[in-house]
C-alpha cells in the first residue's frame, strides 16, 4: 500500500473506529470492575438493620461506597434479582423457602453463605407456661381457655403468620377455632410483656436472634408435624452479575458468619436500649476488631490492598 496522505488518513480513521468499537465492548466490564458501590437490602427488622449497618461501616472503612434500602423482604429479594439491590443479608429459611428456592434454582439470585446457622422462628410461650405443661403445639388446645384461643403474630402477610393461619384452617394440632392476631413486632412484644408482668398465659411468634430472648424467659414449642419446616437459619443472597464482578466482596461475605447471640445483642442495644443504629454498629465494631479482622482475612480492598490492614488503620484504636 502506498504511504500517501490519503492512505494515512484512511488508516487513522479505521484505527479510530476500531478503538471506539472496542471501548464500547469493554466499557461496561471496566465500569463493573471499577464500581466500588454496593447496595444492601434490609427488611424493617432490628437485627437485619444493624447487620446491614455493621457491614456498611466495615466496607466503607476499606474503600466501598455503601447504601441500604429498607423494604419488605419479598420486595428486597425481587430487587436483588432485577439488579436494583446487590446484596441481601436477611433471608430466613425454611419459612421463606417457597419464594427463595425457585429464584436460586433459576439463577435469578445467588446464594452466598449461611450467615446465621443457629436461628429459631416459631411460636413461643413464657417459660412458666412451659413449666406448667405446654411444651408442644400439641398441648395448646388443651389450654385454649387460658390462651383465649389466640396466638399473637406480627405484620399481616408475614410468613410466620401464614404458617399459623394455615394450621388453623387445616385444624393442625386441633387449632380450628383459634385466631392469629396480627400486629406490628412492637405491638406483639408489648402484649407479651404485659402478659409476663401479670404472669398470664400467652402464645406469640418468637425468633432468635432478637432481644426478646434476653429480656424474656421464653420456651419455643416443639413442632412434631414440622409445620415450621425444622431448624431455622439466615442467609446472604446476591445479584449474580454483581457478585461475579466483585470477587473480593464475595469473599468477605462468605467469611461473615454471625452467632445468633451476637445479633441478639445488636438487637438489644438498638431495639431495646434505643441506641442509634450507627452508634450500635460502631461500638460493636470497635469492641470486636479481631472478629472483623477474621471476616476480612484474605480479602483485598478495591485498590488491591490487604483489607484487614486498611480496616485497622481506618477503624482501629
Amino acid at each position: 500500500m502506498n504511504d500517501t496522505p490519503e492512505n494515512k488518513r484512511r488508516c487513522a480513521g479505521l484505527a479510530a473506529a476500531f478503538t471506539g468499537a472496542l471501548l464500547l465492548l469493554v466499557a461496561p466490564l471496566m465500569a463493573a470492575a471499577a464500581d466500588n458501590s454496593v447496595k444492601f437490602g434490609a427488611p424493617p427488622w432490628p437485627g437485619e438493620q444493624v447487620k446491614a449497618e455493621v457491614v456498611s461501616q466495615i466496607l466503607e472503612a476499606v474503600g466501598y461506597d455503601t447504601s441500604v434500602m429498607n423494604a419488605g423482604w419479598d420486595i428486597l429479594l425481587q430487587g436483588v434479582a432485577n439488579g436494583d439491590i446487590d446484596v441481601d443479608l436477611g433471608i430466613w429459611r425454611p419459612t421463606q423457602n417457597s419464594i427463595v428456592d425457585p429464584m436460586i434454582d433459576s439463577g435469578a439470585v445467588t446464594h452466598v453463605v449461611t450467615n446465621i446457622d443457629d436461628a429459631k422462628y416459631s411460636v413461643v410461650v413464657p417459660q412458666y407456661v412451659c413449666d406448667a405443661g405446654v411444651t408442644s403445639f400439641t398441648d395448646l388446645n388443651d389450654h385454649a381457655d387460658q390462651f383465649d384461643a389466640k396466638i399473637f403474630g406480627i405484620e399481616a402477610g408475614n410468613d410466620g403468620n401464614e404458617i399459623m393461619n394455615d394450621a388453623i384452617d387445616d385444624n393442625t394440632y386441633d387449632l380450628a377455632g383459634w385466631t392469629l392476631v396480627p400486629s406490628s413486632t412492637a405491638g406483639m412484644l408489648s402484649e407479651a410483656q404485659r402478659a409476663f408482668d401479670r404472669d398470664e398465659w400467652i402464645a406469640f411468634l418468637g425468633w432468635k436472634p432478637h432481644w426478646m430472648n434476653i429480656v424474656m424467659d421464653l420456651c419455643y414449642l416443639d413442632d412434631p408435624e414440622a409445620i415450621w419446616g425444622g431448624s431455622s437459619s439466615v442467609h446472604t443472597v446476591a445479584n449474580p452479575d454483581y457478585i461475579e464482578a466483585h470477587p473480593q466482596l464475595n469473599k468477605f461475605l462468605e467469611n461473615m458468619i454471625i452467632p445468633a447471640a451476637v445479633q441478639s445483642d445488636w438487637i438489644y442495644t438498638f431495639g431495646y436500649e434505643e441506641v442509634s443504629l450507627e452508634q450500635t454498629a460502631a461500638d460493636w465494631i470497635r469492641a470486636n476488631e479481631e472478629q472483623v479482622a477474621a471476616w476480612l482475612e484474605g480479602v483485598e480492598t478495591p485498590d488491591g490492598r490487604a483489607a484487614a490492614e486498611v480496616f485497622q488503620a481506618e477503624f482501629g484504636g
